[in-house]
């Protein structure tokens, strides 16, 4: 069990408390929802949560199975409804490899990233798309 406290500091923002590191971040509305867009807003730290969840336990699975990940990047892109009541509509996950591995290794990596515990908690409305890139092929590959 992890425990987060939260502090309304006015003006749409949310100071977030980690509480078992005492790690801090600040959360603002984005411009198009009255804020100031001058931090992450609390939809972009589902985004985020998504991108974070698939790499780590990638990199849980390909640390167990001696894989080298250095380098793998995520991006998440956020699209927000345009109805009411507002809310995320789609996410679109882009995982770029340093280079290519071996069909079942990808596979499992895959199927790691598409099962993450954030993965599996967010809504079945929303759409993911996920892509994976593989880039250097193998030597002899």
């Amino acid at each position: 069990m992890v425990k987060i406290a939260l502090t309304y500091e006015g003006d749409l923002r949310v100071k977030a408390i980690h509480e078992p590191s005492q790690e801090a971040f600040i959360t603002d509305a984005p411009v198009d929802n009255q804020g100031k867009g001058e931090s992450f807003s609390p939809t972009d730290l589902v985004a985020t949560g998504l991108g974070s969840c698939m790499a780590t336990t990638m990199g849980i699975v390909a640390r167990k199975h001696q894989i080298e990940l250095k380098g793998m990047e995520v991006h998440v892109e956020k699209i927000m409804s345009k109805d009411q009541p507002r809310r995320i509509e789609t996410l679109n996950v882009d995982i770029n490899f340093p280079r290519q591995l071996q069909p079942d290794q990808q596979q499992l990596l895959e199927n790691t990233a598409l099962n993450c515990p954030v993965a599996k908690s967010i809504n079945p409305a929303i759409k993911m798309n996920t892509k994976f890139n593989w880039g250097e092929k193998l030597p002899n590959g």
